[in-house]
């Protein structure tokens, strides 16, 4: 069973509690509200995959022993439901190669029960910074992606050329082509991409894959 709170405009996160203990979730509760975190309670993580709603930016809170699913394989499902979410170990009970598999599986921390208010929140507020980042990251990916839609079939093959270093010259050249043409192509890019400089495009571009052109540009 859930409880929630709502989400609060001046929270500083969301903070998911996913434990089967009625006593820690109330204690848990009761010092992230009044730290300034918007929460919810999950009694187990059966429970919270039912409804597996993720707000941003958010950060996990999860216990490795519990009834059904355990930590490790819930935090395995996060992979594909909430990848960008950090998650945060809380255990009384485990096994030494359950906290190392947590911590290969990109856990932020593994808090041992009993644990002091302040390392938790200590934890809690280098979480939510990742998880920060991470949203900003995803929507600077996200507003990438859409200039690159406005990019030609043409353009785009330009653009290929350009972040890898190719001068218009190096670029005609490939199949000889004219460089004012690239020139004016170029220039396309720039301007759809919103870049003013062409180290702001491939910082811009970076770790975003762009097809490699399927022919000799024309």
């Amino acid at each position: 069973m859930m409880t929630s709170r709502p989400n609060n405009a001046h929270a500083l996160g969301h903070v998911i509690v996913i434990d089967d203990d009625a006593a820690v979730r109330r204690s848990l509760r009761t010092m992230l509200e009044r730290a300034g975190y918007a929460v919810s309670l999950h009694d187990c993580a059966d429970a919270f995959l039912r409804n597996p709603a993720v707000p941003s930016p958010a950060v996990i809170l999860l216990d490795m022993r519990m009834p059904g699913t355990i930590g490790v394989g819930l935090q395995s499902h996060l992979k594909t439901l909430a990848k960008n979410v950090p998650v945060v170990f809380v255990s009384g009970d485990s096994r030494p190669e359950e906290i190392i598999t947590a911590m290969k599986q990109g856990a932020v921390d593994f808090l041992l029960k009993p644990f002091t208010a302040q390392a938790m929140m200590d934890v809690i507020q280098r979480a939510m910074c990742l998880s920060e980042q991470a949203v900003v990251e995803a929507d600077k990916n996200l507003q990438v992606s859409e200039r690159l839609k406005r990019l030609t079939p043409r353009e785009q093959e330009v653009c290929h050329w350009m972040v890898r270093g190719y001068s218009n010259q190096q670029i005609a050249a490939l199949d000889g082509g004219a460089s004012a043409t690239i020139k004016l192509h170029r220039a396309r890019v720039m301007d759809k991409m919103v870049a003013r400089t062409l180290p702001e495009l491939i910082d811009m571009l970076m770790g975003i894959d762009i097809p490699a052109p399927q022919r000799a540009l024309s």
